[in-house]
């Protein structure tokens, strides 16, 4: 029953990572991404200001090392969890004696599990998160806080967005002379 239970949760796991990848979209509508965490307040202003720009959040992807890293502690956790539930010691596999907080887990499965589950996701957030604020106006890096070091303020926001949007009409009405 157990095996069962963990093959369908890999399975579940599996299929929810495959609905969560995005695809591009190549309509002719001007588009921003904006990639930080809460971009709410930002994306108000920016609509009234600029209503022909699509405004897209998206977390920043971190280095791979620590994306492996995390889907690796993911699996993990759910194997950690099955292992609690069906009381399967895998510490006499290797000829160990179990440590005393397996000992403890056992006797408490709702708490261990929960724990696991917790202190997982909370490892799992921290490798995932970069605090990164990226934003590209049609694919072109227009802030970055990786470089920057903060955030803009919506006032330098609207501004670069304006000298950005003035260098496209102006780089799109500009006479091309062919030699």
């Amino acid at each position: 029953m157990a095996m069962k239970w963990l093959r369908f949760s890999l399975l579940a796991l599996g299929v929810f990572s495959l609905c969560c990848a995005t695809s591009g979209d190549s309509s002719g509508v001007k588009k921003m991404k904006m990639q930080f965490r809460v971009f709410e307040e930002y994306t108000q202003a920016l609509y009234q200001r600029y209503p022909d720009i699509r405004i897209e959040g998206e977390n920043y992807l971190p280095i791979p090392i620590y994306r492996h890293i995390a889907s690796f502690l993911s699996v993990f956790k759910l194997l950690v969890i099955g292992l609690i539930i069906i009381g399967r010691d895998p510490f006499a596999l290797f000829g160990m004696q179990a440590p005393g907080i397996w000992e403890w887990g056992q006797g408490n499965k709702i708490y261990a599990c929960m724990m696991v589950f917790f202190l997982s996701n909370m490892i799992e957030n921290q490798l995932m998160s970069t605090g990164a604020f990226e934003i590209t106006l049609n694919d072109v890096p227009v802030w970055s806080k990786l470089e920057s070091g903060h955030l803009p303020s919506m006032q330098q926001l609207v501004q670069i967005l304006d000298n950005e949007m003035k260098m496209n009409v102006h780089m799109n009405t500009r006479p091309h002379h062919h030699s």
